[in-house]
């Protein structure tokens, strides 16, 4: 893999907000490469585990199969979730400053 993409994904997920979630494709738009959000989630699933990686949901709100943990640590944060258990992206989703901020 990329070490250079990795360590992008690495800074751009350290610096998620507690409380707050992104999709996989808004980390892989925000570390340089806007259509490798399947790269994103496979350098995450090998992350440190300091890094706040179940601050990283898909674009649905869905959190990680079989990781039940990852819901658990959104609800301590805060995070809210819709009926169908997906985080509610509308209320929860990081609003990230613009580029040119």
């Amino acid at each position: 893999m990329d070490n250079g993409f990795t360590e992008e994904v690495y800074a751009v997920v350290g610096q998620i907000p507690y409380g707050k979630v992104l999709s996989y494709g808004m980390v892989a738009r925000l570390a340089g490469r806007p259509y490798h959000a399947r790269m994103v989630g496979r350098i995450l699933s090998c992350a440190p585990a300091s890094l706040p990686c179940h601050r990283v949901v898909n674009s649905c709100g869905r959190t990680v199969p079989h990781w039940r943990e990852q819901y658990d640590l959104l609800q301590r944060e805060g995070v809210t979730f819709r009926k169908n258990g997906c985080v509610d992206m509308r209320e929860n989703v990081w609003e990230f400053p613009a580029e040119d901020e």
